[in-house]
Parts: structure tokens; sequence; C-alpha cells
């Protein structure tokens, strides 16, 4: 599978930021994210692949329903842990999924979308690299962790980078 490696190394970037704060850093309210947490980031992107995991088996992926489980934005153990066995789940056989996706505020509007296991897996590397950048601006906020270049970078803008600096 192609996106393997890209998605692997995503969250072995977080287990390396997740190793290096501390537990008071990784749960401290950061006022430049809206006062959410490093952890409350890493917990919601985390969850989508949980939920992905539960989709794939049950045939329906549902990110708007997926379970919150708080122990991996208050406990960094914890969500090291839940990136291993996120990361020994990940490679399976694509198959075709729906996704139910809810829309508007107050006045429910579902709707039911096909998709598809590696579609999802593409949505989700997007997702966590766009969480990987708010999570960047919070660690830059609060610690003095040197993450790596790429930590919160779309591939696209790496590649169009390297372009322009040649």
């Amino acid at each position: 599978m192609q996106l393997k490696e890209p998605i692997f190394s995503l969250l072995e970037q977080l287990q390396y930021l997740l190793e290096r704060i501390t537990n008071e850093q990784y749960v401290k309210n950061i006022a430049v994210l809206s006062d959410s947490s490093i952890g409350q980031h890493i917990r919601h992107t985390l969850e989508f692949f949980i939920e992905l995991e539960n989709g794939y088996e049950n045939g329906t992926v549902d990110y708007d329903k997926r379970m919150r489980n708080h122990k991996i934005e208050s406990d960094r153990d914890y969500a090291i842990g839940t990136i291993i066995q996120i990361r020994s789940r990940l490679v399976k056989i694509n198959k075709d999924l729906k996704i139910c996706v809810e829309y508007g505020v107050g006045e429910k509007s579902t709707a039911i979308v096909a998709t598809n296991y590696f579609r999802e897996l593409v949505y989700n590397l997007e997702h966590t690299v766009h969480h990987m950048a708010i999570i960047r601006i919070g660690v830059n906020a609060i610690a003095k962790i040197e993450l790596p270049a790429e930590f919160g970078i779309a591939t696209s803008t790496l590649n169009y980078r390297n372009v322009c600096a040649q």
C-alpha cells in the first residue's frame, strides 16, 4: 500500500513530539490555539484513524459520532500507545465503505456518501497534516522542542519548496 509510508511517517513524527513534551505542556490550554491543548489536537487526529478502523469493520465511517477518549488528550503515554495500535492495524486491503456526514447547525442534515478505505486514508493523512500544523504553532508557543522540518507541512508544499530552491 503506497499510503503506508507517509502515514507511518506522520504518526512517527507525532510520537517523536510526545516523547519530548512534558505531560504538563501536553494538557496546557494555549491561547494561540483558542485555548485548546496539544493533547486535544492529538486526540482529535488519532480518533479519526480509530473511527476509520471501526468503519472498516462495520462498513460505515462516521467521524462525527466517533468516541471521544479523553485519556488520549490527558495522558501522553496513553496517546503513544494509541499511535502504536493505529500503526499495527493500518495496513488493510481496500474495500468500499460508506461515510455518514452531517451538515448544518441545529437542523440535522445527514448524507451517506460512497467512499473506500484508501480514500479515507488519504483524508486522514491530509487531516493529520492540518492538525500537525496547528500543533506546531502550539509547541512553538510553549516549548523549546525542535520538531522535524516537515512536521505539519503538506508534501505538495515540501515538493514546491524543493523546486523553488533549485
